[in-house]
């Protein structure tokens, strides 16, 4: 007996240093993980719909790429008045090319855009303020993460931009927060949050950050690498994103590459 105590205590012993060798390793290999860990904030405003594709990418690759994604909603009328830029909508020519741009980039992402009847009004009469007043609301009381503000955003770009639906009226943002899986008391709560000075103030922080960084529109991707700000504008930027941030592209649906 005294034999074979003392052979499963050595073997104990193997295992335990064993084990914690392992566990040195990893917790050495995941601290060099997350100091390698690229910071990419996107802006953005959801009566974009390039800022939605853009959007649904950097979500779909936030778990593919070493990176930390951090969701900033902003004013796109804001950037337009800093940067003294023109909406492309205003531009004939530009408008008709962005229809059909926008039909042929749905089918390549997979985002069901489908242009209001009316995107003049949807856009610039009716605007985007209290819709991103409200998102920056959500973003306001989220505890730990982002998955709110995402799915919140996402039920408002699908109102706007696939269902030809309003999301300027307190109803209509509250269908679409209760769809985003919020409760109707949260949702109370969010739609008075959102027009204090507390969220009004943080939207406005959030927007002058994007003129900061010299935006001119949306979506707009700040890069964090190596103690500098890369800077990407647009939904055509990702190929460029992945090589400043030393990470590979693999198309719009990175899950279905890797099949």
């Amino acid at each position: 007996m005294k034999h074979g105590t003392s052979t499963l205590h050595v073997e104990l012993y193997i295992f335990c240093g064993w084990l914690q060798t392992i566990i040195r390793r990893t917790s050495s290999w995941w601290s060099k993980m997350e100091s390698s860990r690229k910071v990419i904030e996107l802006f953005y405003d959801v009566v974009s719909p390039y800022s939605w594709l853009g959007f649904e990418v950097m979500c779909r690759y936030r778990n593919v790429w070493n990176i930390d994604l951090k969701l900033r909603p902003a004013f796109l009328g804001g950037i337009m008045q800093g940067s003294g830029n023109k909406p492309p909508g205003l531009v004939p020519n530009k408008f008709l090319y962005m229809t059909t741009d926008l039909h042929r980039l749905a089918q390549y992402f997979q985002v069901p855009i489908s242009p209001p009847a009316d995107p003049f009004e949807a856009m610039f009469e009716k605007g985007s303020l209290s819709a991103m007043r409200f998102v920056a609301a959500v973003q306001e009381r989220e505890v730990g993460g982002d998955k709110q503000v995402e799915q919140v955003s996402r039920e408002l770009w699908l109102r706007i931009w696939s269902q030809d639906k309003d999301i300027t009226q307190p109803a209509s943002l509250s269908e679409a927060a209760m769809k985003a899986g919020l409760s109707a008391s949260e949702v109370e709560e969010l739609l008075k949050l959102s027009t204090s000075k507390e969220i009004k103030d943080k939207l406005k922080r959030s927007t002058q950050e994007a003129l900061d960084h010299r935006a001119f529109g949306f979506p707009l991707a700040v890069c964090h690498v190596n103690g500098k700000a890369e800077v990407f504008f647009g939904s055509d930027r990702f190929e460029l994103i992945a090589h400043c941030i030393g990470e590979k592209w693999m198309g719009p649906q990175p899950a279905a590459s890797k099949l």
